[in-house]
């Protein structure tokens, strides 16, 4: 991985680094909503600007849909952080965060998964 080319490469190594703190001291095994809950304190504790559960709107030909998408976090009002906690990830998972992507124009997504 060419570590120069890392679209906000400070904050996306803060926001890692958080999620391992989190994997660390809770290991495998929990649901999302757990993972979820861990990872907004630890965002607290570092005076993360974040929100959780933010709505995406969804447009088409300029025109928002009734549709919206739930983004785990928007981080900083630029990175969407999406969380799983499976054994594997499926295609289907990655597609949701670059969906999430396309609604919002942001560039940067992050996919992490707490699970096995």
């Amino acid at each position: 991985m060419d570590f120069e080319k890392i679209l906000n490469k400070a904050e996306s190594f803060q926001i890692i680094d958080a999620c391992m703190k989190v994997h660390t001291a809770l290991g495998a095994g929990f649901m999302e909503s757990v993972y979820h809950e861990a990872l907004e304190k630890e965002f607290e504790s570092q005076e993360i600007e974040f929100d959780s559960k933010r709505k995406l709107q969804v447009y088409y030909n300029d025109v928002p849909l009734k549709k919206y998408f739930i983004a785990d976090f928007i981080w900083f009002d630029k990175i969407i952080i999406e969380i799983k906690a499976a054994s594997f990830l499926h295609k289907d998972t990655e597609a949701q965060t670059i969906n999430y992507l396309k609604s919002t124009n942001y560039k940067l997504g992050l996919l992490i998964n707490f699970g096995e």
